[in-house]
């Protein structure tokens, strides 16, 4: 049974918030007792008027999909600077995963939407939903991993969770740039772990040289034809030297394919 119960979705009736909403709706399905929560969040309070026309709007857009949902989608609005109204609103809502669209930023690595500063704040799962991305059930899934070993385990829950619900293949990436036997020492420390928590999805682990590390997976998701990615940030790591997210961002921006950040 999955632990799943709650999506939160921030909407703000844009193309790739509509996109994403399509996208939720398809990873819930008929089947899954997965509640949506619609959240958008203003500069202004809202009368209450302006409130229930902004909730018809988006239940008549979930009425659009065709798709009938076991759980009855809620709505809400609230005030305040985006980031952290969501993490507020995710908190007090108990949400166990935010999806959120995004349209990116392909052409510069420096630009930062909204969606890559929440995964990079975000302290729970952030699913980031390119604009364009094929509305389809994952069923490849790759873990990217680095040279660390996994401090927390029981992040891999919402994977494992993944993989279960779409009956989804787990393929483990490393991306390496000076000596693979390096890296083979943090496989065999991790070979284990992951065999255990992943259970039968865990598919292969692939170690790959390359000096960018980020087109080396990108080039990696092409080959394979992976649906779902997914990493690690270790920007709130607590056992070894917290990063700055840069990987973390850069993925968010320039992925063609939802980016799973788990935290």
């Amino acid at each position: 049974m999955s632990s799943l119960k709650k999506v939160l979705i921030p909407f703000d009736f844009s193309e790739a918030s509509v996109n994403a909403l399509e996208y939720v709706v398809s990873f819930i399905g008929t089947q899954r007792s997965i509640g949506i929560l619609g959240l958008y969040v203003g500069t202004m309070p809202l009368s209450e008027a302006d409130n229930e026309k902004l909730r018809k709007e988006f239940l008549q857009l979930l009425d659009s999909f065709n798709t009938k949902l076991k759980v009855d989608p809620e709505f809400t609005t609230d005030t305040g600077e985006v980031i952290s109204t969501i993490l507020s609103v995710q908190e007090k809502s108990k949400a166990d995963l935010i999806m959120m669209g995004t349209m990116g930023d392909k052409i510069t690595d420096e630009a930062i939407t909204n969606t890559s500063k929440l995964v990079l704040k975000a302290d729970c799962p952030v699913l980031a939903i390119p604009y364009g991305t094929g509305i389809k059930e994952p069923k490849n899934i790759a873990l990217v991993m680095g040279g660390e070993k996994i401090e927390d385990k029981a992040v891999l829950g919402t994977l494992l969770d993944l993989a279960r619900s779409f009956d989804a293949r787990v393929h483990v990436l490393t991306i390496y740039k000076e000596s693979v036997y390096d890296e083979e020492a943090i496989k065999e420390s991790n070979e284990n772990l992951l065999e255990y928590y992943l259970e039968h999805f865990y598919a292969d682990h692939t170690f790959i040289k390359s000096e960018d590390v980020e087109q080396g997976i990108l080039d990696y998701i092409k080959k394979k034809n992976i649906d779902m990615l997914t990493i690690l940030p270790r920007n709130h790591t607590e056992k070894s030297t917290p990063s700055e997210g840069r990987l973390t961002k850069l993925l968010t921006l320039h992925s063609e394919i939802p980016v799973l950040a788990l935290d």
